[in-house]
């Protein structure tokens, strides 16, 4: 059985549904997730968009905050539109590195989350990743560590294996190399984890 990596970026509105929502399906499915924080500004960059397609196209951005009201009222989570999209998710991505290595990724990821999509604070803002730091009783050095030469390399070493396996939005979920794009395809990727059906 395979393990689903769970591609996110913290600016995302459909990858904090995601995050929410993600070990429990992995628990009904019996099957490991792997959480893989990335960028995806650099993506955007390469296909032409100074922003968020929900800013660059404005229907689709309308009809984007009633799906992901919908979406949170559906499986009872929090939500509070932001009033910044997107903000910047580097600080938090660099954090969640070293989260990966220490057990503590899905907790840190949730809280960014919650404070971006729940408590409408900046999550750009170097303080308030601190604060989340803080918050979760992890040792504050580890803004230092996430801050590195070697972590920063890491993170863009990751985000281009995002780009690798041909992603091009969040969340997106790979088993293997078979890409599921989107918060609506979770199930589907984990089914497939356990047993592809082609």
């Amino acid at each position: 059985m395979s393990t689903v990596e769970f591609w996110y970026e913290f600016g995302s509105t459909y990858s904090y549904l995601a995050a929410e929502r993600v070990e429990g399906v992995a628990r009904v499915m019996g099957v490991e997730v792997c959480w893989r924080p990335f960028l995806l500004g650099p993506i955007f960059g390469a296909q032409g968009w100074a922003s968020s397609p929900f800013n660059l196209f404005p229907i689709k951005g309308a009809n984007m905050w009633r799906d992901v009201e919908r979406i949170a009222a559906k499986y009872h989570l929090a939500w509070t539109r932001p009033t910044t999209l997107p903000r910047n998710g580097l600080v938090a991505a660099r954090v969640a590195l070293v989260g990966a290595d220490e057990g503590w990724i899905a907790n840190f990821t949730r809280a960014v989350f919650r404070a971006n999509f729940v408590e409408d604070r900046d999550i750009g803002d170097p303080a308030t990743i601190a604060d989340i730091v803080v918050r979760l009783g992890l040792d504050p050095s580890v803004m230092e560590r996430a801050n590195t030469t070697e972590n920063k390399a890491r993170l863009k070493t990751q985000t281009e294996t995002a780009v690798a396996l041909g992603i091009y939005g969040a969340p997106s979920f790979t088993v293997d190399k078979e890409l599921f794009w989107g918060h609506d395809r979770m199930e589907q990727a984990f089914q497939w984890a356990k047993a592809p059906w082609m």
